[in-house]
């Protein structure tokens, strides 16, 4: 299954042009899949930065969800997908240890 062009946005007038998509997609999905640090990807899928960048310029302007959505749909298409078991969103945090980050503390008393 390649890269459907009509997926990624059109090459843009100004500044750099993007090359070897397929590349830097395979790149952002490593680091995605395995946890690794950016500056660990392996040179195979190009430089670091670029996949970063992209990834962060395809999140903010939709472009990776619509990969995202058309991959889910393609694979229900063909029953490779059981939704019964899938999760919708794949942010997996580790919890912190200590207390609950997300509680508004008002103002603390200093005592001298």
């Amino acid at each position: 299954m390649g890269i459907n062009p009509t997926l990624l946005p059109a090459q843009p007038s100004v500044g750099r042009k993007r090359k070897h998509d397929r590349r830097t997609i395979n790149g952002i999905l490593y680091v995605l899949k395995s946890g690794c640090a950016w500056a660990d990807l392996p040179k195979e899928y190009g430089s670091s930065t670029t996949c970063w960048r992209w990834l962060e310029r395809w999140s903010s302007d939709g472009t990776w969800e619509r990969i995202w959505r058309t991959l889910l749909s393609r694979l229900e298409a063909q029953q490779k997908i059981e939704w019964a078991q899938a999760f919708l969103d794949g942010s997996f945090v580790p919890a912190k240890k200590g207390e609950v980050v997300w509680e508004k503390h008002e103002k603390v008393a200093v005592r001298e």
